[in-house]
């Protein structure tokens, strides 16, 4: 074997570096906190079609706060709320409201992975915590990222519980639509003005991401407001987190307007991967999802503006999905209104048929868009 890989030491620990350090293997979940638990799974998953498989609360012996599990292929979302007035749960969200509150990051070695961010920087939430029960054992930890946000290490090899210890199987399971959805495809992350450096360092320089790509507010402007984009990913290319900036413009803009009403930076937007976008959309528009509309001019030159794609372009039209195009194929997308009722956390339904980049020639129309609905809220 010619050299050996780089080693630092930490807390005793030898922690031998590899081109993707960390270990990162992919987002494990997502947990939101949310005023109810209860009813925010109720609308997860009559809407976007996720089954409710694991539960935690009273019943289990969690005396501080109530957990839901909803899941489907490759997509989990966790939704805890506090069950007393003054747990810090109820503090987070009478700041920031529901939104998201841990990207956590599936790993091989949980502790390994925390004591390498930690020698590179990292500020710790929760040191490396094993959790046992019949199924087996999962090994948790957590360190801070932008806002309030962090990302948690979960170690979960072997464990064949419905999700982690302290977790109850939820056996009977309401109906829920078939949406598509089949994996996260990546999270969006707001952050304030001047931040933007800082946390792609973050990302680089404590969790071993690269930057895939770069958009400035002359790529993503529109007569009104700008912002400016940084596409962050891992080694292997399983985890894509862009981090947006708001830019000067003459009137607010849609991160501008989110910082205000989030209370800080915290997580934009989730894009969800379906394999057949125009089902998808007219599931999830069937179940009570809003999307926002692109105008019938988007669609005068598509053809000309993407090349020959499979989907008729009426098709597209009559949902207002966006087409974009780069050298290795194209994908389509479409945004959802805000999920809850502060103009914060909305999501992004995503097929990819070839083309791994973010459609920037999209980025004027949806700007556009979300600047109409920005007036109607008198936000704009």
């Amino acid at each position: 074997m010619s050299g050996a890989l780089p080693q630092k030491h930490h807390g005793g620990m030898t922690i031998v570096f590899t081109p993707d350090s960390l270990d990162l293997l992919g987002i494990d979940y997502v947990e939101f906190y949310v005023s109810n638990a209860r009813q925010t799974a109720h609308f997860y998953r009559t809407t976007l079609g996720l089954l409710p498989v694991a539960y935690a609360g009273l019943e289990t012996g969690l005396r501080d706060r109530a957990s839901y599990v909803l899941e489907r292929r490759n997509v989990r979302f966790v939704l805890t709320a506090p069950l007393t007035p003054d747990h810090p749960i109820g503090a987070h969200i009478a700041r920031h409201g529901d939104g998201v509150h841990d990207i956590a990051l599936r790993v091989r070695d949980a502790t390994a992975a925390y004591a390498a961010a930690m020698s590179n920087g990292a500020t710790s939430v929760q040191a490396p915590t094993i959790s046992t029960d019949a199924n087996g054992r999962v090994v948790k930890a957590s360190i801070a990222t932008y806002g309030e946000t962090i990302h948690s290490f979960i170690e979960r090899e072997g464990y064949t519980g419905p999700f982690m210890p302290g977790f109850q199987h939820l056996a009977e399971r309401a109906p829920a639509p078939e949406t598509g959805l089949t994996v996260i495809d990546h999270i969006v992350g707001n952050v304030e003005l001047g931040a933007m450096d800082r946390w792609v360092g973050f990302y680089r320089d404590v969790l071993g991401f690269k930057q895939l790509v770069h958009f400035d507010d002359q790529d993503i402007s529109t007569e009104y407001s700008a912002l400016m984009s940084k596409v962050m990913q891992n080694g292997n290319g399983t985890l894509k987190f862009p981090l947006n900036e708001p830019a000067s413009g003459r009137k607010k803009s849609q991160i501008a307007e989110y910082l205000e009403y989030y209370g800080g930076p915290g997580v934009q937007h989730l894009a969800l991967s379906t394999d057949d976008i125009c089902a998808t959309v007219d599931a999830l528009r069937a179940a009570g999802i809003p999307f926002i509309s692109a105008p019938s001019s988007y669609y005068d030159d598509l053809e000309q503006r993407v090349g020959s794609i499979d989907e008729s372009r009426q098709a597209l039209q009559a949902r207002s999905i966006l087409v974009d195009r780069d050298e290795e194929g194209y994908l389509l997308q479409i945004f959802s209104q805000p999920m809850q009722d502060r103009p914060t956390l909305f999501i992004e339904i995503i097929q990819r048929k070839g083309s791994q980049s973010f459609g920037k020639g999209n980025f004027k129309a949806l700007f556009e868009a979300i600047e109409r609905e920005q007036a109607k809220r008198g936000n704009l």
